[in-house]
């Protein structure tokens, strides 16, 4: 994985001591922020000037494009690798590894190209078979009228011969997508040691007794062979990114600098025991490999498999917990809208993704007023600091859910925590920025409301340490550590105290790199 500090600091943006007199942090962050209280924090003079501008920007693409593409915008946290590059750069590795495309399908298939089939690289040449591969791996020109959500899905299956084979490659893209929008931190879901833990699944079979299930898993080291497996790939897939990106060269690439780590992948659609297996794979992976932080569960939710076990795979989750503490958990749910299922499935997936898996982000959430006791729920999310992950582009693409009916103010106006994400960028054929904006633009969000949704980013994020910010900032507004209160953001640190904050913990110290670009953006204004 990547992680540079060194590096960090040296792309720091160097930023005026005098420009930044109104931006001291103890005088920044009052405990009067939006979510939790209803009326927006005061802005400081600094931001009122950003305010201002992003106001004056509105209705001009191009400077509009321009404020969202240099925003800083914090972390990823929702972000599929296999989705989240360019469908054009996939066309053009599958030509690379000397792949054919089933014309039928326009599926990925290994050589050799029959009847039926065409070299990749014919992509390069003929425009039009070009066009119409971006269309089937990707959401470019899908019509309004279209069943969006199975076409989004079925483009995993599509390009998946490609996928597979160049996660270095594919991660050296999507790290240089994200730095170059301005964040610093990436939290990407793989699926590790796939076929692994397939045939350990398989070997031990289902068991309802989950703790006996366990056992079997472990004993004589099976799922620690596993373990390795999935560590030796991710080995060579960090070798292949630091290849792919020229990292430790004069021709490094953005990504380099970039911090990254790896959420498991879970197919909830799979036999029962698959399920669990995956899950053990994966949160003993975060406790044995600071590379992985995470499991979460992926594939529809409304498929019939995800629907019919959803509750026990909660208790999967649950039980598993209790086993690997240090794991963290964040999950798919509530990716689900009336008339895609029926009223009782509606009914409680977050609820139980909250009460029973006891998860400490919720991927989606889209469907949150149709549960039962809701405003319960969403109390219990604000309470507990579970934060939302919202992929708006998706969430339209696949549900058909935009605008006044999407619960992104429900959730801020009770005060849970909300990060905006991407999904799968590459299908939605969007970038970070185009989310910024749409909500800048579909909920008239002001500067220091889009400010506090990046800080909100790397707050929520599985970055090991303690936080620049005290309290529930949520609640009371992003006020800085005592530490660290009077230090001004993009200056050489002066405190001992905040010194050794910064130094001694990963989340501080990229939470420090951010408000240091939030006061060269707010200079610029």
């Amino acid at each position: 994985m990547i992680h540079s500090r060194t590096a960090a600091r040296r792309r720091a943006v160097p930023v005026a001591v005098a420009a930044l007199s109104l931006l001291s942090l103890s005088s920044t962050l009052p405990a009067t922020a939006r979510p939790a209280g209803g009326g927006e924090r005061p802005p400081t003079a600094a931001e009122a000037r950003t305010d201002a501008l992003l106001s004056a920007v509105r209705g001009r693409p191009a400077e509009a494009a321009d404020f969202f593409r240099r925003l800083p915008k914090g972390g990823e946290l929702h972000n599929h690798l296999s989705g989240a590059v360019s469908t054009e750069y996939l066309i053009r590795l599958a030509g690379e590894d000397g792949l054919c495309i089933d014309t039928a399908t326009m599926t990925a298939v290994v050589p050799p190209c029959g009847p039926g089939r065409r070299p990749a690289t014919d992509a390069g040449t003929d425009p039009a078979f070009h066009d119409a591969l971006v269309r089937a791996w990707s959401m470019q020109d899908f019509p309004p009228d279209g069943n969006g959500h199975d076409h989004f899905f079925d483009t995993f299956g599509k390009f998946g011969e490609v996928t597979w084979r160049n996660r270095g490659k594919l991660l050296a893209e999507v790290a240089d997508d994200v730095a170059g929008q301005n964040q610093f931190y990436l939290e990407t879901m793989i699926s590790p040691a796939s076929d692994g833990a397939r045939k350990l699944a398989a070997e031990v079979g289902w068991d309802p007794d989950l703790a006996a299930l366990h056992g079997r898993l472990v004993a004589g080291g099976k799922l620690d062979a596993v373990v390795a497996e999935a560590r030796k790939e991710a080995d060579d897939g960090d070798a292949e990114f630091r290849t792919a990106a020229a990292c430790g060269t004069e021709r490094a690439r953005p990504g380099c600098d970039l911090t990254v780590r790896w959420i498991s992948q879970v197919t909830r659609a799979s036999a029962p025991e698959r399920v669990f297996t995956q899950i053990a794979l994966g949160m003993r992976l975060a406790e044995r490999d600071g590379r992985f932080v995470a499991i979460n569960l992926v594939q529809p939710e409304d498929w019939d498999v995800s629907l019919r076990d959803y509750s026990l795979h909660m208790r999967m989750v649950a039980y598993l917990r209790t086993v690997y503490p240090k794991a963290h958990v964040t999950l798919h749910a509530g990716e689900l809208w009336p008339g895609l299922v029926k009223p009782e499935d509606l009914d409680f997936h977050i609820r139980e993704a909250v009460d029973v898996a006891r998860t400490e982000r919720v991927g989606h959430g889209v469907d949150l007023v149709h549960e039962t006791n809701w405003r319960n729920t969403a109390r219990t999310m604000a309470a507990r600091e579970i934060a939302v992950e919202v992929p708006f582009s998706s969430n339209a693409q696949i549900l058909g859910v935009k605008g006044a009916d999407h619960p992104f103010e429900t959730y801020r106006t009770h005060g849970v925590p909300v990060v905006l994400a991407t999904d799968d960028p590459g299908i939605s054929r969007i970038d970070v920025s185009h989310e910024y904006a749409y909500a800048a633009r579909t909920y008239g969000l002001s500067y220091p409301e889009l400010k506090d949704l990046a800080r909100a980013s790397l707050e929520y994020a599985f970055l090991p340490g303690e936080s620049l910010w005290r309290g529930n900032p949520t609640a009371q507004g992003y006020r800085v550590a005592g530490a660290c209160r009077g230090e001004l953001p993009g200056t050489p640190i002066r405190s001992g105290a905040c010194r050794r904050l910064i130094d001694g913990s990963a989340k501080a110290s990229t939470q420090w790199r951010q408000e240091g670009a939030f006061a060269a953006f707010e200079q610029r204004a």
